[in-house]
């Protein structure tokens, strides 16, 4: 757990995001450490790794406000008093950034900072549940953990990794700012703003940012002279919206129009009421045109619920309407099929024809050396993933710069690593090689912890040491991770080392990481490799696969093979 911090608390400071250490299981900064000063400061990764070193199992924080362009709206829902429909005047519940399931089920909303800076203080009180973190506080971030040992982990979807920050409802900024919820109904009563289920991106956001900019004088304007046209088509669309009948939207609209200073004529009004209802209704949204460009557009698996946030899809017709669609899409089309036993449960159907040219291909073996003379067993050609599955300590970093060290005179050789960052590692390991340290000079070393098929080198050797989920709870993910490199290549390759259990027979992931590897060694604390999966043979007479053999590592680089291969491995021979 503590790497996967490591590596968390690096990706939020490489990201802009100002670091700050917490005491393990806690919201507080260690002992006699003054966080405040960071409040100006900018940590650093050398920071952190120190930090990391000084609090064993710290939690981590960051520090709120223009320094990280971080506002966070803290919802905790447990609380006696909290009232959803109460914070849905203020935060619909459509609205989207990245966000936090604290361990007490609350949720924290990051946002980008305001241009006005607001502190913590400017909410206390104001709702019941609902704090806010910007100038002049930090908050906790994943994967820190409280007292119990219960983590803070982002919301499947809104991860801060695959969503951007927005700012803050417009509505829920003006409350705090201007302190007066009076006036915020008054302009409700006025606008129908932000009915429950309305768009982040709608025309009462723009109203809002207006109403915020000219506080109270715009609403003595309503109606009247310069602005007439456009508030009788705000209140026809509230009502086409809200889908009223016709004959009361024409008759309501006839008597405001009547009202307004100085008023319509009766032809006038008949014409700006056809107007603004025709623009109203245009605006009304063309639902099956964009659950279908959604479905086109979505690969697997997916839910109704993920698609309509993605939509912005929030009344109960809306949601009918996407339902009627995706039946549509189903049985119309055939572009989707229902997956599993889940209620809005979707998988799309892939109708894409990717031919296999057999007759074109290129047969000729991928040249590589791997320690203990795997390739004499087994055959690598282009595109092919290999995977070293090693319990800790095992020596699975020492093959992979083996492998790296022996075929960069034939290849380019692109090696990630996600542990040896500050180099001094590095050097330390490559010393015991006892080669020249130009030797190494072919091969390009980068630090990396996750995100690996950016990095992937279609056309190299490319080795990634090591790729990791953090956790069992999390481990699902890793076969899928592994495809994601593989997709990546051409003529190249990718050796991939992974955690094994000493307990379980495959690499953290199970039995779904044999899936795109066409080599799949395991490597245990006995010193004792096993191809456990051997795709194409050497030759035809000798099944690599299960075949184990002992090694010894000497001076921690140098693999030396103790007896003959042999099947299902007696570790007490």
């Amino acid at each position: 757990m503590e790497k996967k911090r490591l590596a968390s608390a690096l990706w939020y400071c490489e990201h802009g995001l100002n670091v700050i250490p917490l005491a393990p299981g806690a919201k507080v900064p260690p002992k006699d450490f003054n966080w405040s000063k960071y409040q100006t400061l900018r940590s650093t990764s050398a920071d952190i790794y120190r930090w990391i070193k000084q609090f064993p199992n710290m939690n981590i924080g960051i520090v709120t406000g223009k320094i990280s362009d971080l506002f966070v709206i803290d919802l905790d829902k447990y609380k006696e008093g909290y009232n959803e429909d109460e914070v849905l005047q203020y935060i619909p519940d459509d609205f989207l950034t990245p966000t936090v399931i604290t361990p007490r089920d609350g949720r924290h909303l990051w946002c980008k900072n305001p241009e006005q800076p607001i502190s913590g203080s400017e909410a206390t009180g104001k709702i019941t549940g609902v704090d806010i973190r910007g100038e002049g506080n930090y908050i906790v971030a994943p994967p820190s953990v409280n007292g119990t040992g219960s983590a803070y982990a982002f919301v499947p979807g809104a991860h801060i990794k695959e969503l951007e920050r927005v700012e803050a409802p417009a509505r829920f900024l003006m409350f705090l700012s201007i302190n007066n919820k009076e006036y915020v109904d008054t302009i409700d009563n006025k606008y129908n703003l932000y009915a429950r289920g309305g768009s982040k991106n709608s025309e009462n956001d723009a109203e809002i940012s207006r109403q915020k900019t000219t506080k109270t004088t715009n609403v003595d304007n309503v109606y009247k002279s310069g602005q007439r046209d456009e508030d009788l088509f705000h209140l026809a669309n509230s009502l086409v919206k809200n889908r009223c009948h016709p004959e009361f939207i024409q008759k309501t609209l006839e008597i405001v129009a009547k009202s307004c200073e100085p008023p319509f004529s009766s032809e006038e009004a008949q014409a700006k009421i056809r107007s603004a209802v025709e623009r109203a209704n245009r605006r009304e949204r063309n639902i099956m045109a964009e659950v279908r460009e959604d479905v086109l557009s979505t690969r697997g698996i997916f839910l109704s619920t993920e698609q309509a946030k993605r939509l912005h899809l929030s009344s109960r017709q809306e949601l009918k309407n996407q339902s009627i669609c995706l039946r549509r899409l189903e049985k119309n089309e055939g572009l989707i099929i229902r997956h599993g036993n889940r209620d809005g449960s979707w998988r799309t159907v892939d109708k894409d024809e990717e031919i296999i040219d057999y007759k074109n291909v290129d047969l000729t073996p991928y040249q590589i050396k791997i320690p203990l003379g795997v390739q004499d067993l087994v055959t690598i050609h282009k595109g092919n993933i290999i995977v070293v599955a090693g319990e800790s300590n095992a020596g699975k970093t020492a093959m992979l710069m083996n492998i790296a060290l022996d075929n960069c005179i034939y290849h380019p050789v692109n090696y990630l690593s996600c542990e040896m960052q500050n180099g001094a590692e590095l050097r330390i390991r490559m010393n015991k090689f006892n080669v020249p340290i130009d030797s190494w000079e072919p091969i390009k070393f980068q630090f990396r912890t996750d995100n690996f098929p950016d990095k992937i080198c279609p056309d190299g050797l490319n080795i990634v040491d090591y790729l990791d989920e953090g956790s069992e709870a999390e481990a699902y993910r890793m076969p899928t991770r592994l495809r994601e490199i593989a997709d990546k290549l051409r003529t190249g390759i990718a050796v991939v080392s992974i955690q094994k259990d000493p307990k379980k027979i495959y690499g953290l992931g199970g039995s779904g990481t044999l899936n795109r590897s066409r080599l799949y060694m395991t490597i245990t604390g006995e010193n004792v490799l096993t191809i456990v999966k051997g795709k194409i043979w050497q030759s035809e007479t000798m099944n690599p696969n299960g075949l184990s053999c002992r090694f010894t590592l000497a001076a921690g680089c140098v693999f030396k093979k103790n007896g003959d291969w042999r099947r299902q491995y007696d570790q007490n021979s």
